[in-house]
């Protein structure tokens, strides 16, 4: 069926080859409608009126507030999510039933049909489980999901938020990183293979025209070629790349730039594979290699370049300052910073909450970094840092989760046939609603260059040659 559009609307549907457009970007309910003075009322009034009423003694009332708060957060917002006024949208959906897209096996389940919408939570755990089957490809259903679902909290997802997902961001012990990022990134290469393909780079690519249909491959070299033009990587220079993943950066600096990189990663299969690839590259082990270790016991040597790709979400919150200080130690006065880190909007919705819960219990627990840019920006100013460039790349991200979702479909039979019809399904709902997530904006990525703030630093040295010719061309 045709986008339709309501009479004044500006929103035009896009054709650009090299993403996947949208077909329904309808606006969610969120921050607009959220009343952040109505919640402090409710987080300290209701302890007032329990001390109030069971005639508690004074000092019991701070008690409560801590004890309650979290647990009020999580009601308000579920709540919240369940009555907030709809969105006066542009783009107007299908308007099908719920049993047009989806097949109800599960009996408890009946009552989610017609126009009565299932909670996203709701599906998406019965679809794992198998209570559910969809009737179209996944990617074309999530992009007509407001036909079907809704983005309320559920208490399922209000548990998980205060009984694991806040003691998880508040702790981020090493034993916590290791468990989680072992767990996560060792399951198999050939897991990871299934939708990476062979560059096995588990970041965001880099499109070089929206209008020309590149290859995953072709986007990946293209942001590794990125990376390193934006930190004017030298050849002798000493490189450190924390979180390396399969270590292809590390063996692509070295290679192309003739580096010496080291690259860090917690991965015991990542160590193996990247210390192989840099053999494949022809790269001798004495001018590159990968390390297993937490970035916490990284020797505190001094580094000419240091990069950081989507790693730095796992460092947490809490320790967030804590890690950018330490990258400020080890960086050589001249050097260059560059961090490509994963992001979240601050004028948020409730499907990025929803979608957000999903990640953390499924995809990336311990990623609670993944901040707005103002967030970044403050924590690196005042960790000592002076942000030269900015970059936000979240619609060629979804460009590369686009392509790994189509990798992913094309391996269905062999993941499942080796890991499970849950785990290939939980990856199907990861990949497809990332690709439209990362999309709208809900989620983005962001490219960030940065040097020592220091009096002498050599700022107009810093100036890329690519610029100026870039700048003459026009």
């Amino acid at each position: 069926m045709a986008t339709t559009v309501k009479p004044g609307a500006t929103w035009k549907k896009t054709n650009y080859p090299s993403i996947k457009n949208p077909d329904f970007p309808v606006e969610v309910a969120g921050f607009e409608t959220f009343n952040n003075l109505h919640l402090a009322g409710v987080i300290l009034g209701a302890p007032f009126m329990i001390v109030t009423f069971l005639k508690w003694p004074l000092w019991s009332f701070p008690l409560l507030v801590v004890l309650l708060a979290l647990p009020i957060f999580a009601a308000y917002f579920t709540h919240g999510s369940q009555f907030a006024l709809p969105i006066n949208n542009r783009v107007q959906t299908p308007g099908k039933k719920v049993e047009d897209y989806l097949t109800i096996i599960d009996p408890s389940l009946q009552k989610y049909k017609g126009k009565n919408r299932i909670p996203m939570e709701t599906f998406f755990e019965a679809y794992f489980d198998g209570k559910i089957d969809i009737n179209q490809d996944c990617l074309e259903l999530l992009e007509n999901r407001h036909d079907w679902t809704v983005f309320h909290m559920t208490a399922g997802q209000a548990k998980f938020f205060v009984t694991q997902w806040i003691p998880e961001t508040i702790w981020h012990s090493k034993k916590q990183d290791e468990d989680q990022v072992r767990d996560h990134y060792d399951r198999g290469d050939d897991f990871y293979a299934a939708f990476l393909g062979p560059r096995m780079i588990y970041t965001s690519g880099i499109m070089s025209d929206v209008n020309k249909k590149e290859t995953l491959e072709e986007m990946q070299d293209n942001k590794l070629a990125l990376v390193c033009e934006k930190i004017q990587l030298k050849k002798g220079e000493r490189h450190l790349d924390i979180g390396c993943g399969w270590g292809t950066l590390t063996a692509f600096a070295a290679k192309n730039y003739g580096t010496d990189s080291t690259g860090i990663t917690l991965g015991l299969n990542q160590t193996d594979f990247g210390n192989n690839r840099i053999k494949e590259y022809g790269v001798p082990a004495t001018q590159a290699r990968i390390k297993c270790m937490d970035y916490r016991d990284i020797p505190r040597e001094k580094w000419d370049k240091i990069t950081c790709l989507e790693m730095a979400e796992h460092v947490g919150i809490r320790k967030f300052n804590e890690f950018l200080l330490q990258v400020k130690d080890m960086l050589n006065d001249d050097g260059l910073f560059f961090m490509q880190i994963a992001g979240l909007r601050a004028a948020w919705q409730y499907e990025d909450f929803i979608w957000g819960l999903f990640m953390a219990k499924y995809v990336f627990p311990g990623a609670d970094a993944s901040m707005p840019l103002y967030w970044v920006i403050k924590q690196l100013e005042c960790a000592g840092f002076e942000v030269q460039n900015v970059d936000t790349i979240g619609v060629h991200y979804s460009a590369t989760i686009h392509r790994w979702y189509l990798n992913w479909m094309s391996n269905k039979e062999s993941i499942t046939a080796t890991y499970g019809k849950k785990w290939f399904r939980t990856w199907e709902i990861f990949l497809a609603w990332s690709t439209i997530i990362s999309r709208q904006g809900s989620a983005t990525c962001y490219q960030i260059v940065a040097h020592k703030n220091l009096n002498a630093f050599d700022r107009a040295g810093l100036q890329s040659k690519q610029r100026f010719e870039a700048n003459k061309a026009k």
